[in-house]
């Protein structure tokens, strides 16, 4: 979250943002637009709520086994022909793309849109390493043409209306017409031809995924323009930045979640472009594939009994669009790539104390709209409660507090030092020696795999 550093608390921001008129007037006319969509594919199915429930378990169960999951997914992955990094924060992360963006002999890349490389600020790293990311993704496109920041989840430009656009493309892309129009149908014209140079040269490739099947290794990336399938299968190399909560068990959990997501997201019975791949396949598609799995605070929610529950986002920003507090202040004012509720509860916990991570479960009126639209059931005003708890206490005490919580909400001791013990160590490096050899002398799992142990840099 490198990016937004240097931002004002959430009540500063918000009254900044109050002032701005025309900001509300385009929040208000975009978010009412969706949410009337979502409710009208939702209406239509008569087990909705059964999905749901289903939503919550699948991603339950994946969090509570993670370093389990997370194991067979590697395995997976590198048996078809990809390769795993492993990622404990922004700059390790950082780090490895660019290392191999610079090994592929590359000085550009092209980006699907993803939350996870706008959350450790890769584009700004890779510019400070010589190397172009052109975000491919319409309203990234905007929002980096704009030298802003994304304001929205889903809708990246939520902030700008068609006009604001069209002056935009007109000032930043370079050969476009003087005289586009703010027709939408003009001006998606006008990005497709500036992307499709872009597309047809790249050799580097860059994308999130929305899901990781730990069954198969397969990476899937849903989204609604074409130019995530252009990126995934054009270019020679791919990287695909993954948070490690992505991961679900099974090929199976995918028709639940890919029936949660597109209703809550876009108001969709389905995404009109779902891409599924898995390592690389000889004369098809990318030559190399290089998964990096991102920690970057992701085990330290873990190990907070209510505020873990962040973790089974799926990243839908159904709660953006009910919130009566984002709709009126936008995305800009939360200090963070994850704005309005969810992100009100998970930057605290990614990001850890600072004067906007601790204002921002202060954001909300509890009024529990986003637990009503939530498609996983995540109970986001109860986490707010608890999240200001926590702010009242000072660090180590929160600390201490999160790991007490963990262990004692977990089904039993045993189960919970297999927890810390496991995961920790295999994805964290939480634990030293001592720890791990007292676990493998109760034959608890013990991380074999090189990648691990190169990971770990002799801890053990």
């Amino acid at each position: 979250m490198s990016t937004w550093l240097g931002m004002p608390p959430f009540p500063e921001a918000a009254r900044e943002a109050l002032r701005d008129s025309q900001l509300r007037a385009n929040l208000r006319a975009a978010t009412g637009t969706i949410r009337a969509k979502r409710a009208a594919v939702v209406a239509e199915r008569d087990d909705w709520e059964q999905l749901r429930e289903a939503g919550r378990a699948i991603k339950d169960r994946a969090l509570r086994d993670l370093d389990t999951y997370l194991v067979q997914l590697e395995q997976r992955v590198t048996e078809a022909g990809g390769v795993v990094h492993w990622a404990r924060d922004a700059d390790e992360a950082n780090g490895i793309v660019a290392g191999l963006v610079r090994a592929a002999g590359a000085s550009e890349v092209v980006k699907v849109k993803s939350m996870a490389t706008q959350e450790i600020g890769l584009n700004e790293a890779l510019a400070a390493a010589g190397i172009t990311a052109l975000e491919t993704d319409l309203a990234e496109l905007i929002v980096q043409l704009g030298h802003d920041r994304p304001s929205h989840i889903l809708v990246p430009a939520i902030h700008r209306n068609r006009a604001q656009i069209r002056d935009l493309f007109r000032r930043e892309m370079p050969g476009v017409d003087p005289d586009l129009t703010d027709d939408p149908v003009a001006l998606a014209a006008a990005a497709r031809a500036h992307l499709r140079r872009a597309f047809l040269s790249a050799r580097v490739a860059v994308s999130g995924a929305n899901f990781a099947v730990a069954e198969t290794g397969a990476l899937v990336v849903v989204e609604s323009e074409g130019n995530g399938r252009m990126c995934l299968t054009l270019p020679e190399v791919l990287i695909s930045v993954v948070g490690i909560e992505k991961v679900i068990p099974t090929t199976a959990d995918l028709g639940v979640v890919l029936q949660l997501l597109p209703r809550s997201a876009t108001g969709e019975r389905m995404n009109p472009y779902t891409s599924i791949w898995r390592g690389t396949t000889p004369g098809d598609g990318p030559r190399e594939f290089h998964l990096v799995l991102l920690d970057n605070g992701r085990t330290t929610a873990l190990a907070d009994d209510i505020g873990r529950d962040a973790l089974r986002c799926i990243r839908c920003s159904a709660c953006l669009n009910v919130c009566p507090v984002y709709e009126r202040v936008g995305g800009h004012a939360y200090g963070s790539v994850y704005p309005g509720p969810i992100g009100a509860i998970l930057t605290p916990q990614l990001r850890g104390p600072d004067p906007v991570a601790d204002s921002l479960p202060y954001a909300s009126t509890l009024c529990g709209a986003c637990l009503d639209v939530c498609p996983v059931k995540i109970d986001i005003p109860r986490a707010l409660v608890h999240l200001r708890g926590e702010v009242a206490h000072p660090p180590r005490e929160r600390a201490v507090m999160r790991a007490a919580a963990w262990v004692l909400g977990s089904s039993s001791r045993f189960a919970a030092v297999r927890r810390l013990t496991a995961l920790g160590t295999r994805v964290a490096g939480w634990l030293p020696g001592p720890w791990r050899k007292w676990t493998q002398a109760r034959d608890l799992p013990a991380p074999a795999e090189e990648s691990f142990r190169d990971w770990w840099g002799g801890r053990a």
